[in-house]
């Protein structure tokens, strides 16, 4: 059953970032996509580190001091660790959102792990797909259930 414009009734799927509602079907070009964004993250993360490691010299000329320099790289290190976690965790379960708002400013500082997470995941899948094909089918099968008529009048049924 659809309505007026020929969109089906009942649920949508929801789309995610560069995939639209491509993965669905896995068709209009999602494999490609899959790829591209697998190579995209990975050319980013690559480039972050690349950016990074022009800090770290700049730490280095600036003489700062060993312990500074190994407090800034261990910073680094652990933001990017958490960041990586808590982007893997995403994919899976939605994110509580004040929990979010209070982990702003360590993910902008891990974004490397993040990069990394969705490199990852894109290799099986859409970064994603799992947790929005889940509650997509749930979706759907709770509208069948709704909508799905009785047959027969109830009260008409014969008593015995």
């Amino acid at each position: 059953m659809s309505d007026e414009t020929g969109t089906p009734a009942g649920p949508q799927p929801e789309p995610i970032r560069f995939f639209g509602t491509t993965w669905v079907e896995h068709d209009g070009g999602y494999t490609g996509r899959r790829a591209a964004v697998a190579l995209g993250s990975l050319t980013a993360a690559a480039a972050a580190c690349f950016v990074l490691r022009f800090a770290y010299q700049g730490l280095a000329i600036a003489d700062i001091g060993r312990p500074v320099t190994l407090l800034v790289v261990v910073m680094f290190a652990v933001c990017s660790a958490l960041a990586f976690r808590h982007t893997w965790d995403a994919f899976g379960k939605r994110p509580d959102p004040d929990r979010q708002a209070s982990l702003r400013g360590l993910l902008a500082i891990g974004f490397v792990g993040s990069l990394l997470a969705y490199f990852f995941r894109s290799l099986t899948e859409a970064p994603g797909e799992k947790l929005h094909r889940d509650e997509y089918d749930t979706a759907r099968v709770q509208h069948t259930r709704r909508t799905t008529r009785r047959t027969g009048n109830p009260s008409r049924k014969r008593r015995q």
